[in-house]
């Protein structure tokens, strides 16, 4: 049970976010949706209050635009002048397959929204999660971090671009980012898990283009082998709750299973630089 805990999930109003906030709610676990859409976020909250009959205090919204760096300090602050504590951080929201955009950073968008903002936001919380410990973190990766590689030439994207590419690199980039936060936080009273939800029935994939005559059959075929945002949100919930996983540290599941990943993604050389080179990016000086 997540009695009396209180939860920050980013992307919550929709897809797996919506669902994993549903989730936690009832298991009497109190969520803060932190999400760029505030109207989008409190139509979601209305629908998981209806379907759960969650009470008001159990859903809290708030404004967060992981493409802006000021809107990740902003939303930090308020939330530790406001929170005595924080039990579990979902690194939940994420952008996929977009056409070339950047950030109003500057950086590359599926990069710095999946990657950057998350890794910033992640960091200006940690005090607070070491406070409330034993805390959880929850990276949200994909499967297709498999056809990712981290271009420290070109993590921006400004010599080539392929969303595909660029999308399957975010991903790695949260699994090494996993890996070598659990390195940091080892003895904190502070785990940190990442997950790969597979193939989810969300809006996630609205970049991409599906030839009209070909809608029909993409849905129906989505309904029969894709996962509902439920079941997409079921490893996220064990995660952030289940005793089965106290004390696990650095690993990423799939199905609620621990899974075996490619090298590249445990690379800690890798995950090192990875982690140098982003504190640079987003402006933390330690």
């Amino acid at each position: 049970m997540m009695n009396g805990k209180t939860v920050i999930l980013t992307g919550a109003n929709s897809g797996i976010g919506k669902a994993t906030a549903a989730g936690i709610v009832k298991l009497q676990g109190r969520v803060i949706m932190a999400c760029r859409n505030l109207s989008r976020a409190e139509e979601a909250a209305r629908e998981i209050r209806d379907e759960t009959g969650a009470d008001s205090t159990q859903l809290v919204l708030k404004q967060l635009d992981l493409a802006s760096l000021t809107s990740i300090q902003t939303f930090c602050q308020d939330i530790i002048k406001e929170e005595p504590r924080l039990d579990v951080l979902i690194n939940n929201a994420g952008v996929y397959q977009c056409p070339y955009t950047k950030t109003e950073d500057g950086f590359e968008i599926q990069f710095g929204v999946n990657h950057l903002g998350h890794f910033l936001l992640t960091h200006l919380l940690l005090d607070l999660l070491k406070r409330s410990a034993p805390s959880r973190i929850v990276v949200v990766s994909s499967k297709l971090y498999k056809h990712g590689h981290i271009n420290f030439e070109d993590l921006n994207s400004e010599h080539s671009y392929d969303k595909a590419f660029a999308y399957s690199r975010s991903k790695l980039a949260n699994l090494l980012f996993t890996c070598e936060l659990a390195r940091r936080l080892e003895g904190s009273g502070v785990v940190v898990n990442a997950l790969t939800p597979g193939i989810v029935r969300t809006n996630i994939g609205r970049c991409i283009r599906v030839p009209v005559l070909a809608k029909p059959m993409f849905n129906l075929l989505s309904w029969g082998l894709f996962k509902s945002p439920k079941e997409g949100a079921r490893t996220s919930v064990y995660l952030a709750c289940s005793p089965d996983v106290e004390g696990v540290q650095g690993k990423c599941f799939a199905d609620c299973q621990p899974q075996v990943l490619l090298d590249k993604a445990t690379d800690q050389e890798v995950a090192s630089k990875l982690w140098d080179i982003s504190e640079v990016m987003v402006g933390i000086t330690t």
